[in-house]
């Protein structure tokens, strides 16, 4: 294999291959891929190729490319491999994205699979499908490599040698006493520096960072963030230990936080990607849309009941899409800050005050550098000084109130223990345009003999 063939140079050589019959040549190929480039290679193939892609892979080669697929793909790839191979695949599979594979299947369909792999293989994933969904039980894997206190350094270096194969990362090597309780750590680079005979409780680091198999996923993310660490071990209540989450399923769980963040402050629904079919997406998106959509029914009752005042200064109308349109702007920008606030910070009430604060002379400089625009650009173009000084005004109050209402809604929502991501962009927008409409409508009614 070339190095300097490209992307496409290498489709098109392992379908040459495929269709040649040549497997080692498409070896030489395959070998020089790393699992998210077979992935692709993978997708890219005509249809009429796939199985014998497939066909040709190792064992080892299947596990990596099922890895790299999205649930629906890897569940064909597993029905096409047969009841041989798929087992030993799905033994080779690291339990916690086993596991996840099997999240939302038939009960029948969960345990026909199962039933095809090694029985200790099979429980461990079934214990990992006992603990609720986004904590840390779910998705830690047994991945890794314990040592008794009692061991020498030399041992422990042995052991390490022996297990090499199945750990998935080898940073550390987690110390437990008699009862399988953890009671330390030594990171590998302890094991090199140490004589050959010291003891590994002698070493080890007594003071472990650790979190129950409960604490939720999130939390799990923010602590192997906030110590630099590879993988963090995890705990039953008696400080048992039972398995290690990994940085890359930190990464796997941060973009899956970040994708439900996003769903929810668009109300665009929940799993809806470039394939997700027309009538599904539209069924997920609609009960956000009709709720904003009663509501906004209240926007029109506004204006509806200042319909003298809009009869009698017709320019008024000319600047109420402006009005509604910033306050909710503000107000989803704030909201923005705060969610990404919180996935980072422990908030306390003091923070919380400071925040509020903040974004309370950031909704005043706002209001008053708009408001000032506004007013002159108003006043140049209606020529009436008046009209300038009431939407001026109106959109000063309304940023003000827009920008707190996006900080202090999630806020609540926060302290009420619910994902301050409901609050959504529309439904802030929403909001925020019922009270610029009263707020608009109200200022200018009460100055209506001047605007005349």
């Amino acid at each position: 294999m070339s190095l300097n063939m490209t992307e496409n140079e290498i489709s098109l050589a392992i379908i040459q291959a495929l269709k040649d019959g040549k497997r080692a040549l498409f070896q030489e190929f395959i070998d020089e891929l790393q699992p998210y480039d077979m992935a692709q290679q993978y997708h890219s193939l005509p249809v009429k190729h796939r199985n014998k892609f497939l066909l040709y892979l190792s064992i080892e080669q299947l596990t990596d490319l099922l890895q790299e697929l999205d649930k629906e793909e890897q569940l064909e790839v597993i029905y096409k491999l047969g009841i041989e191979k798929s087992s030993k695949v799905l033994d080779l599979m690291q339990n916690d994205d086993l596991a996840s594979l099997l999240t939302d299947l038939e009960p029948e369909k969960i345990e026909e699979l199962l039933s095809e792999m090694h029985e200790e293989e099979s429980k461990i994933v079934q214990n990992l499908m006992n603990y609720p969904l986004e904590t840390a039980g779910r998705v830690m894997n047994n991945r890794y490599v314990w040592i008794p206190q009692h061991y020498t350094i030399r041992e422990a270096v042995d052991k390490l040698k022996h297990f090499v194969e199945l750990a998935e990362y080898l940073n550390y090597l987690y110390v437990i006493d008699d009862d399988k309780k953890l009671v330390g750590v030594v990171s590998y680079k302890d094991l090199l520096l140490a004589d050959l005979q010291d003891k590994v409780k002698e070493v080890m680091y007594r003071r472990v960072v650790k979190a129950d198999v409960h604490t939720d996923q999130e939390e799990v993310a923010k602590l192997i963030s906030r110590y630099d660490f590879v993988s963090l071990p995890i705990v039953e209540e008696d400080n048992k230990l039972v398995g290690v989450i990994t940085v890359d399923d930190v990464i796997d769980i941060v973009m899956q936080e970040a994708n439900e963040d996003i769903e929810k402050l668009s109300a665009s629904g929940k799993a809806i990607g470039f394939n997700t079919k027309p009538f599904v997406a539209a069924y997920k998106r609609l009960p956000w849309l009709i709720l904003l959509l009663f509501i906004g029914l209240i926007s029109g009752s506004i204006i509806s009941s200042f319909e003298d005042t809009l009869e009698t200064v017709v320019a008024l109308a000319s600047f109420m899409p402006l009005i509604a349109g910033m306050t909710g702007n503000t107000g989803t920008q704030s909201l923005a800050v705060v969610v990404r606030g919180l996935v980072s910070e422990d908030l306390n009430f003091k923070q919380a005050l400071k925040l509020i604060l903040r974004e309370l002379w950031v909704g005043i400089i706002i209001g008053v550098t708009c408001g000032l625009m506004i007013a002159v650009i108003a006043y140049l173009w209606r020529g009436n000084m008046t009209l300038g000084l009431v939407v001026g005004s109106s959109l000063l109050i309304t940023l003000i109130i827009g920008t707190l209402a996006g900080t202090i809604i999630p806020l609540i929502l926060y302290k009420l223990k619910i994902d301050p991501a409901v609050a959504s962009g529309p439904l802030i927008t929403t909001i925020n345009d019922i009270f610029s409409l009263l707020i608009y409508f109200g200022i200018a009614t009460a100055f209506i003999t001047r605007l005349m």
